[in-house]
């Protein structure tokens, strides 16, 4: 029962070229930057990586994606990192881009064994009816998405329109948690669990790079995010790695003007009263 591993590097020596990753995280909030960095110094290469988005250019996903290690990315934002940009309009990279919602469901049909299911988003758009640009080539597209079923169900509303989405299994789950024990049960500190339980869940083995490390039986269970289920191997991260989180935008302001003193019903300030 006991998942633990030595390092990173350990973790994912085993993950070959042209896999498919589900990775967690929002923006930086909770990626598994650690393990990102082992796959990035193995030389792992032509993944596909299933992400809400893709990092930026110089942190998380970034790196592969820099470093030219990607070959399809299935997300659902990729408005930060410039490179990303590039290589998808240069034909480089084959983007499924996916509604944040869609993307969540299908990642946690594939972890619960659901293999499709219905939804109203993206109904009389490209989502259901195809064309949407996954590769480019000189400009133009050379390959697009494929129309998908629709069908209609009685609702509360009345009839209405739904699109069929495929769940999503990925040979490898990467995420980071807060706490984990050595049997896998994972604790996400708040706006950092966002998409890491659904990477957990459809992995096929799961890699968790935990901030802290305590023993079985430490956690409530009434807190546990995530069961052991799902996580295969555990790294306990040191307390430099787990320190270390960029910010994906940093806003600054300089000191407000000064504020004149309150006069005195006779024209002269308080301060000379």
């Amino acid at each position: 029962m006991d998942k633990t591993v030595a390092s990173a590097a350990e973790a994912v020596a085993d993950i070959p070229d042209g896999v498919t990753l589900a990775v967690g995280g929002f923006g930086l909030c909770g990626i598994p930057s650690v393990l990102i960095r082992a796959l990035l110094d193995q030389g792992t290469r032509d993944l596909e990586v299933v992400s809400n988005n893709a990092g930026v250019d110089d942190w998380g996903l970034g790196l592969l994606l820099g470093a030219g290690r990607l070959r399809r990315v299935v997300a659902s934002y990729v408005g930060e990192n410039k490179e990303f940009a590039r290589q998808y309009l240069a034909g480089e990279l084959e983007v499924e881009l996916t509604p944040q919602g869609t993307l969540a469901e299908r990642m946690r049909a594939g972890g619960v064994g659901v293999p499709a299911f219905f939804t109203a988003t993206g109904v009389g758009t490209q989502v259901a009816e195809g064309g949407l640009p996954w590769r480019y080539d000189a400009g133009n597209v050379v390959v697009a998405s494929p129309a998908k079923e629709t069908r209609t169900f009685a609702t509360a509303e009345g009839d209405k329109e739904f699109v069929l989405e495929q769940a999503i299994v990925a040979d490898f789950g990467l995420v980071r948690a807060w706490k984990g024990d050595r049997h896998g049960n994972l604790v996400f500190r708040k706006a950092s669990r966002n998409f890491n339980p659904l990477a957990a869940m459809c992995g096929r083995v799961t890699v968790a790079e935990v901030e802290e490390l305590v023993e079985p039986g430490e956690l409530d269970p009434d807190e546990v995010h995530l069961p052991g289920v799902f996580v295969h191997r555990v790294v306990a991260l040191t307390p430099e790695q787990a320190a270390e989180k960029r910010i994906e935008k940093k806003t600054t302001r300089g000191a407000p003007p000064p504020v004149d003193p309150p006069k005195t019903p006779s024209g002269s300030s308080e301060a000379g009263a």
